[in-house]
């Protein structure tokens, strides 16, 4: 182990991983709710028993103040970042941040970290080079921090994830983090990202879904999710290397992409791509439920689905 390694990063925390569960919820809907509302929603799932949430940054709340927000309005849910973006802050803060979460809410807090995309980078006027490079390097600086310049209360250990879809990504997720949080992907990607990471690593593929049976009304709530992302250059190079084609990336997904990344139906179909995803070698899955309310919570859905995934 390197020097840059020496602070408890590659060190699976066992109780983190228990307390993540099979099953969590992710959600990007948070920021269009008020911080009162945001308290209520986390304190329903907290209650209905969903084991994690997880939450990301674009536009809207600094991330780690909301999973600050998050950890103070519950008592059992373990709160991840999926993801904070490294470039929208400094490798000193990061880790700040993350220590300080940490040591308040002990083995309730994972921190996803990632490069994002160039276009999001714009917003910001950061520079986006090269996502392997800037993110190896911050990693070495995040470490070098804390081995030498945190001086406050520390945790026994701090567990952290890299956003990866690529195999060079992955691998550093496997060599520099507690694992990979993937996103916008299949269970066959699952299994490829599980064979890089090895075992012993936490893998958590994110999972969309709607709730809704009608074929016409469930893929036009689905293309909507699908053509927002289909945009970003990184997932569509991770689809190619999946089989899929420009002509799957037209007019907002085809069906079978848009049926392969955002399934859609009763929770008998949700149970079924989680058990794929688990079977292909992840630890956690995190569900995105989607609502056709573009800034709602899908808090009715959450409620729907709680016997059935929590019973699973």
């Amino acid at each position: 182990m390197t020097a840059a390694q020496t602070f408890a990063t590659t060190v699976p925390n066992p109780a983190v991983h228990a307390r993540l569960g099979r099953i969590g919820v992710w959600s990007g809907q948070f920021d269009f709710s008020p911080a009162s509302v945001v308290r209520e929603a986390l304190a329903e799932l907290d209650e209905l028993g969903y084991p994690a949430v997880w939450t990301g940054e674009v536009k809207g709340r600094e991330v780690l103040v909301t999973a600050g927000l998050m950890l103070a309005a519950t008592s059992r849910l373990t709160v991840a970042t999926g993801i904070a973006q490294i470039l929208a802050r400094h490798p000193q803060t990061m880790m700040a941040g993350q220590l300080t979460l940490t040591e308040a809410f002990p083995d309730r807090f994972v921190l996803g970290i990632g490069v994002s995309h160039a276009s999001l980078m714009e917003i910001r006027g950061v520079p986006y080079t090269s996502p392997l490079s800037q993110m190896r390097a911050y990693l070495d600086e995040m470490d070098r921090s804390a081995r030498e310049q945190y001086r406050a209360v520390r945790p026994g250990s701090a567990t952290r994830v890299l956003a990866a879809l690529g195999p060079k990504m992955l691998e550093l997720a496997r060599d520099r983090a507690d694992g990979a949080h993937t996103f916008f992907v299949p269970p066959e990607h699952t299994a490829s990202a599980r064979a890089i990471l090895g075992p012993g690593k936490l893998l958590v593929p994110e999972q969309a879904f709607v709730l809704d049976t009608n074929p016409e009304t469930a893929r036009e709530l689905a293309r909507r999710h699908t053509g927002s992302y289909l945009r970003l250059p990184n997932y569509t190079n991770n689809l190619r290397r999946l089989g899929f084609t420009d002509s799957d990336f037209m007019d907002a997904g085809s069906d079978r992409l848009v049926d392969t990344i955002v399934p859609w139906g009763d929770p008998d179909v949700l149970l079924e791509r989680i058990t794929e995803h688990l079977d292909a070698g992840a630890d956690h899955v995190c569900v995105q439920v989607l609502d056709p309310d573009r800034q709602g919570l899908p808090r009715r859905q959450w409620r729907e689905l709680a016997p059935a995934l929590l019973d699973f």
